[in-house]
């Protein structure tokens, strides 16, 4: 079960930047880019960008960006969890992402292109959703 007060803030970071932003109609996919703001602090950031191609086969598929939140960036702080790494930082931010794609206001964007995956920037990407 996804934190209630951080989910709250993830919502209205992500419905901002939603209705906030005209996503280019050639956007395929949408991933969701982690960053590690301070391994010392375990403070992990979170940027969206929109993808004009997607194929699993290719995890480089997200670096042909359409759009970006660029520095608008959503942070975590994940300290006061008993496992601070980068993998509770993936658990946490996933379970914000997919609860988002179940309830978000604009989660019909996020759905209505061929895939939404997470991932670290260095890493490999996670896909969430794929087009049925």
């Amino acid at each position: 079960m996804v934190q209630m007060e951080i989910y709250e803030e993830f919502e209205k970071w992500l419905n901002d930047l939603l209705e906030q932003n005209t996503i280019p109609d050639d956007a395929r996919a949408f991933n969701f880019n982690l960053y590690e703001e301070s391994e010392e602090d375990s403070i992990y950031a979170v940027q969206l960008i929109a993808a004009d191609r997607f194929d699993e086969n290719d995890p480089d598929w997200a670096c042909d960006e359409v759009w970006s939140s660029e520095e608008d960036l959503f942070c975590v702080d994940t300290s006061d969890e008993d496992d601070t790494g980068w993998k509770k930082a993936m658990e946490l931010i996933s379970g914000l992402v997919s609860e988002y794609l179940e309830n978000g206001l604009h989660r019909t964007i996020l759905l209505n292109t061929e895939a939404v995956g997470i991932g670290f920037v260095d890493g490999d990407i996670e896909i969430l959703r794929r087009a049925e």
